[in-house]
């Protein structure tokens, strides 16, 4: 998923102010391998059920934010940690 540059230079993480960047595609398909496994939660602790076809990432990479029907969901709540992962992203 692309977004315009002019875009991503406003868009921030809504609790940190961390500005985002897309995650790559090896990186998503790392993220949607561990949600078909049933191995990752919301920051509301809700599960992530859907796989991502595209999200942003925090500059610091603790947080994502999926972005569906090209429009990025920034809800502090929708937030999907990092540290649940075995391995860095």
């Amino acid at each position: 998923m692309n977004l315009p540059d002019h875009l991503l230079d406003i868009l921030c993480c809504p609790v940190s102010h961390e500005p985002l960047l897309p995650l790559s595609r090896a990186k998503l398909k790392i993220l949607n391998e561990h949600i078909a496994a049933g191995e990752m939660v919301y920051v509301d602790n809700e599960p992530v059920e859907a796989e991502l076809t595209g999200a942003l990432i925090t500059r610091d990479s603790k947080v994502i934010y999926p972005i569906e029907d090209g429009i990025p969901v920034l809800l502090s709540e929708r937030g999907i940690g990092t540290t649940q992962l075995k391995e860095p992203l």
